[in-house]
């Protein structure tokens, strides 16, 4: 590795930020080569060692290894969600099978699960702290998980089929992509938008300039079923077009691979002993089985398609019709709204400016909940130049990491939001985290203020929520650094953090007309928390549909031919009894990139939920803890946020809560009991 490569070597800039200035696409391929070589040199040694096995030439020797390979996968991965290329798309195909076979040479490899096994068996007599215990314990389950007790063909099949579904759940990701771009509803007069605000048109009108529609007016599409701007148009031709457009993405493209993903996913599940791919994934999460998820999404089915029946009714009465279609439910609601609750939700665009939400609301919560401040570092460069660094210290001035936003959509990134690492926190690499949090926020022309909708308020300070995670994180080992905790574990921290959207303190902050200054008016702060749960039905219905897509795909046995993707679909919906032609899964499978691409919520969909009985169990203990704010934020940080996956995620959730959760605050949020 004498060649010039960015990557061969740690960062000099602050925080091991990445050399973005210095960064050029032809670095990552010779850099994702030499750090796969580098690594499986560095494996061999330890699988080799003469000495007996020990926690530090063995597990704490793995977690040193593979550094050019984390320092460019970080880097490159964010890229190709954040602002991917054709050369980035066609590199990516061409290594994420090679990475998935990486890994498998790491994870079969029988010398080395031979040590990691040694270990494990005699975890008693190490007496190790409790950190690196439990980091041994995720060690080996990692190994078994991935076949490490397979025999020799068993193995061979498991490379072919991990292998494969690299290469699928790649292309499958890509065809989303293009056929989200190809989906883009273009108009020709702002006529046709009527009833989206003004900043909102105008984003439309700069949007075709930007993608080169001059003179027109382009609404790109979000990654979700129900297109936001449902709840404005005002002709019905143009909705039913805006929902074709999205509900039709990856119909031809995907229905194939997604077909083909569950039945390789089954048999890998088969190969390691487990029913089905869904107990494969469950068994490792916090839900333990498949019957505690049906369990839980069992109470929840009935009183949630009875309440969106309710809401349908309501919808039907509003509109004159005797029932409401799927593209006209959101315009509707918002009718409804208005006039049950007087509240119009468009009112609200000017009090909610992303500047303020950003400063006033998300960082001012954060130094009200946990001391610590934010300070925009223009010096430092990132990846994009909508991206802006800001350097984050601890009450008393201790340097916590980095934080970057990229905030708004462009041709080149792709649907919805989320949060990256950088750099992982870790006190045995010396690291601490830079994080990257992405939202899709339509950019107006030049000089107009960007102004938010309240569910892109909610969605800022979730990401947030997860950048925290990462931020505070304390702890000695990479592999459960930060967010690395069990999947239905993972939303639990940023749905805590939706709580300070809302929070007076904090909304009376940020919520300020962008022209006059006024503060958002109190009536107005009241009737949306009035009109709240009017929605909640719709809401609920749309999440469980996809919820339990995914678990169909997921939960079939090996050998089951799933057959055409739509009919299996439809069917899935039916059997679970949430089909409802007025409200389409939140994803359907054509576009279901949480869990076809990567699947990383491949029978896990069901973690937001699951996860949002804590949230909901937490937001009550805030309340009514008798704490004050600072104080309860610093419980919460220490006990949970910091901890990140080095302890059982619910030991940590009982040692900061006292108790095991309760479900019953997430019934009353949804709506879901009297």
């Amino acid at each position: 590795m004498t060649t010039e490569n960015p990557f061969f070597s740690a960062s000099t800039l602050p925080y091991e930020l990445p050399p973005f200035a210095d960064l050029r696409e032809e670095h990552y391929l010779p850099a994702f080569e030499a750090g796969m070589a580098q690594q499986l040199a560095e494996v061999a040694a330890i699988a080799a060692d003469p000495e007996p096995p020990t926690f530090e030439n063995t597990i704490e020797a793995l977690e040193r290894s593979g550094a050019v390979l984390a320092r460019v996968s970080l880097v490159f991965f964010n890229q190709s969600a954040s602002d991917t290329t054709p050369g980035v798309q066609q590199i990516e195909a061409g290594i994420s099978p090679r990475l998935a076979a990486h890994r498998d040479a790491i994870h079969l490899d029988p010398a080395l699960f031979a040590r990691v096994d040694a270990l494990y068996a005699q975890r008693e007599e190490l007496r190790l702290d409790a950190e690196s215990d439990y980091l041994l314990a995720r060690y080996h389950a990692r190994f078994v998980r991935a076949g490490a007790r397979l025999g020799e063909a068993e193995q061979a099949r498991m490379r072919e089929l991990n292998g494969e579904l690299a290469t699928l759940e790649t292309q499958f990701e890509q065809n989303v992509f293009a056929d989200t771009r190809a989906a883009a509803l273009i108009l020709d007069s702002a006529d046709e938008l009527a009833g989206l605000s003004a900043d909102a048109i105008a984003a439309a009108e700069e949007n075709g300039r930007a993608l080169g529609h001059d003179g027109k007016f382009v609404i790109s599409l979000k990654n979700f079923s129900n297109q936001t701007e449902l709840a404005g148009l005002d002709d019905p031709t143009v909705r039913r077009r805006l929902l074709t457009a999205s509900l039709g993405r990856g119909t031809e493209s995907n229905g194939g691979l997604a077909v083909r993903m569950a039945t390789l996913r089954a048999e890998r599940a088969a190969l390691l002993g487990f029913a089905s791919h869904a107990a494969y994934e469950v068994a490792d999460q916090t839900a333990g089985t498949t019957a505690a998820v049906d369990e839980m999404l069992g109470r929840l089915v009935g009183p949630a398609v009875a309440n969106a029946r309710r809401e349908a009714a309501a919808l039907a009465a509003e509109a004159g019709v005797d029932a409401i279609e799927a593209a006209d439910w959101q315009y509707w609601s918002e009718k409804v709204r208005k006039a049950r609750f007087d509240f119009d939700g468009s009112v609200m665009r000017p009090y909610l400016e992303l500047e303020a939400v950003l400063r006033d609301g998300a960082f001012f919560a954060a130094g009200q909940v946990y001391g610590i401040g934010f300070t925009e570092r223009p010096d430092l460069v990132a990846y994009h130049p909508d991206a802006r660094v800001f350097e984050v210290s601890d009450a008393d001035g201790t340097p916590i990491g980095l934080f970057i936003g990229d905030f708004h959509a462009r041709e080149s990134k792709r649907g919805g939001a989320w949060m990256n690492e950088l750099v992982k926190q870790s006190h045995l690499l010396g690291q601490l985290p830079v994080v990257v949090n992405n939202l899709n926020i339509a950019k107006p022309p030049a000089g107009d203020p960007v102004l938010l909708t309240w569910d892109e308020v909610t969605t800022l300070f979730h990401e947030f929520g997860h950048a925290l995670h990462g931020l505070f994180s304390d702890v000695r080992y990479p592999l459960v650094s930060g967010p690395e905790v069990p999947r239905d574990f993972v939303e639990y921290p940023s749905q805590v953090n939706e709580m300070w959207a809302d929070w007076p303190l904090v909304l009376g902050n940020y919520a300020k007309h962008h022209v006059t200054g006024e503060p958002m008016p109190a009536e107005l702060v009241a009737r949306m928390k009035e009109a709240a749960n009017f929605g909640e039905g719709f809401r609920t219905v749309e999440y469980l549909a996809a919820t339990l897509l995914d678990w169909a795909w997921h939960t079939l046995p090996a050998g089951t031919d799933p057959g055409d993707a739509q009919a299996f679909e439809a069917a899935a919906l039916e059997r679970y009894q949430v089909a409802m032609d007025e409200i389409p899964p939140r994803y359907r499978t054509g576009y279901f990139g949480h869990i076809f691409s990567g699947g990383f919520y491949a029978a896990g969909y069901y973690g937001y939920i699951w996860s949002e009985v804590l949230d909901a169990d937490t937001v009550e203990w805030f309340k009514g803890n008798g704490k004050t704010v600072r104080e309860s934020g610093e419980i919460f940080r220490r006990e949970l946020l910091a901890k990140g996956g080095s302890t059982d995620a619910m030991a940590a959730f009982a040692a900061f809560r006292g108790r095991a959760p309760e479900i019953a605050p997430l019934l009353v949020r949804r709506g879901l009991v009297a």
